[in-house]
């Protein structure tokens, strides 16, 4: 097993995903997303997409020359056309206008249409605490969850993330799915021949499953039932009627032959100075944080993520051997070069 170091795999990868039809800049901020979830320990969110989006845009079903444009805006609210390609610069491009409007108006929404594959939805966020304003990412996806009461895939994994600056500490960084566990880590499972537990997901007749390949297409089970395909609804309202895109059903599965994806994206940025002051702000969440962590063993959201990445940047990241030479053959290398 392999061990490299942070930008030699994002070398790599965008090697591998420009070899496939990605234009440089998209290659680029595609490599950097997934090396930054591997680095972070979510494996089903890193590398192991390379050779997916590699296909899809092989396949046409991403493309790789597509250049994301503000196709509207309106005071604090802003659409991002992300033009069927990948979804990484199109995301970079509405965290920038996102940031931008908040500063101005106080809090904004940038909307995208027309993308892809999200990836870890807490990546995109980081700039926006980085400026000092907490963020929220959502984005639908093919469907994974029955709707409640229904047997077939109807909403997305959705995911819902959140990031809260603090003064001279990392920020509080909150990143989940609405199901039991993601799609990606099932997708490992699947490539590794590997059974689920039940429980995780249904067939795509309705019966539990132990089958990963069966889970993909099949339906995931949402967290806390009914509650969870609540806020799976809330969020695909939020991602889809807000800007255009295509309702989770309406996209093919990732995993197998299949339409063009048109997923939805929404990057909120919320300004703390235009509510209680950016002084108050910061000094509630440190009350807050600090009075979490006087109960011994409490930890907070985001830290294991942070520590781990710590640890890549320093050591590098191991990688098994099967996805080191799939990568590399991807991107043209020989095992000698």
């Amino acid at each position: 097993m392999p061990k490299l170091a942070l930008d030699e795999l994002t070398d790599l990868a965008a090697r591998a995903l420009k070899r496939a039809g990605a234009s440089k800049s998209m290659a680029d901020a595609t490599a950097q997303a997934l090396v930054a979830a591997e680095a972070e320990g979510l494996s089903g969110h890193g590398l192991s997409r390379v050779a997916l989006y590699a296909q899809h845009l092989r396949e046409g079903r991403a493309d790789g020359k597509a250049k994301p444009k503000l196709v509207r805006k309106t005071g604090a609210c802003c659409l991002i056309d992300a033009g069927g390609g990948l979804a990484f610069p199109a995301a970079a491009l509405a965290v920038k206008e996102a940031i931008k409007r908040a500063q101005r108006y106080g809090i904004a929404f940038a909307g995208v249409t027309n993308s892809h594959h999200f990836g870890a939805a807490a990546y995109h966020l980081a700039p926006i605490a980085a400026a000092g304003m907490a963020g929220i990412a959502l984005t639908n996806s093919p469907a994974a969850i029955n709707a409640w009461g229904g047997k077939k895939a109807f909403f997305g994994t959705n995911p819902i993330a959140a990031i809260f600056p603090r003064k001279n500490a990392a920020p509080i960084v909150i990143d989940l799915s609405l199901t039991e566990v993601t799609r990606g880590k099932i997708m490992l499972m699947a490539k590794e021949g590997k059974e689920i537990p039940l429980g995780w997901a249904v067939d795509r007749d309705g019966n539990p499953t132990t089958s990963a390949q069966a889970a993909l297409t099949g339906s995931l089970t949402a967290i806390g039932g009914v509650k969870g395909t609540a806020l799976a609804l809330m969020v695909e309202a939020l991602c889809v009627a807000l800007t255009g895109a295509a309702l989770s059903h309406e996209n093919d599965s990732y995993f197998e032959p299949g339409n063009k994806p048109r997923i939805g994206h929404a990057i909120i940025a919320i300004n703390p100075q235009a509510l209680a002051g950016a002084d108050e702000y910061f000094a509630r969440i440190e009350d807050m944080v600090g009075q979490m962590l006087v109960d011994e063993g409490v930890r907070l959201p985001g830290a294991r993520r942070q520590q781990a990445t710590a640890h890549a940047r320093a050591e590098g990241i191991a990688i098994a051997d099967n996805l080191h030479q799939e990568l590399r053959k991807l991107a043209g290398r020989t095992r000698k070069s």
